[in-house]
């Protein structure tokens, strides 16, 4: 019998395997869909602090996303690992220098203001039907979100993936996330009732 973190793994990696599998001109065209979809779909006031994340890897890439949600009043910040524990949020301004930031990212050096987001758009490996997600392994979502919590901030949070990275049941333990929502190329899925949230399905 496998332990959790063997579940875990073995879960992860099928789920990788399929993203990695998708056509890279495909990829490009389903984080633009992703980007038509969430842009209306993801409601804030101006000046809304939301997190990001440059792409690596195989992952979605959020930057049109990103970019539409600038013009719609956001204020942008991206993860940068500080350690094996943790990461803090630095904001993303234009023209910015990027610098490496751990883990193979990119974002904005040191400098950077760090900021509390309000709306986190989260990287996974993979997600299942009540809005559980499985990261990379490494924990620095969970702790990042615990320590905001543990200061009576509690930010949004919408899982971004593709919809190839759905599985029939994440083996979830009492410590990790489970998100409000999951953004993918067939649409903004909510999981969870809040009055600030709208129900968007494809």
């Amino acid at each position: 019998m496998m332990s959790a973190k063997e579940h875990k793994n073995s879960v992860r990696l099928e789920a990788l395997a399929r993203r990695d599998a998708l056509d890279p001109t495909l990829r490009i065209e389903m984080s633009l869909r992703v980007a038509e979809i969430g842009a209306p779909a993801i409601h804030f006031t101006p000046g809304t602090i939301v997190s990001g994340f440059l792409p690596i890897r195989s992952e979605i890439d959020l930057r049109p996303l990103m970019f539409a949600l600038r013009e719609k009043g956001a204020r942008l910040c991206v993860p940068a690992v500080l350690d094996r524990e943790t990461i803090v949020f630095r904001e993303l301004e234009r023209r910015a220098e990027l610098v490496q930031t751990g883990f193979g990212t990119v974002g904005p050096g040191p400098e950077a203001t760090v900021l509390d987001p309000q709306i986190i758009l989260l990287p996974l490996a993979a997600f299942d039907a009540r809005g559980h997600r499985l990261g990379y392994g490494a924990g620095h979502y969970d702790r990042a979100v615990a320590r905001l919590h543990a200061r009576g901030l509690k930010p949004r949070l919408i899982g971004t993936a593709f919809e190839c990275q759905k599985v029939a049941r994440v083996p979830d333990e009492g410590h990790d996330i489970a998100l409000d929502e999951v953004l993918t190329e067939n649409g903004l899925h909510r999981f969870r009732k809040a009055d600030n949230l709208d129900t968007v399905s494809m």
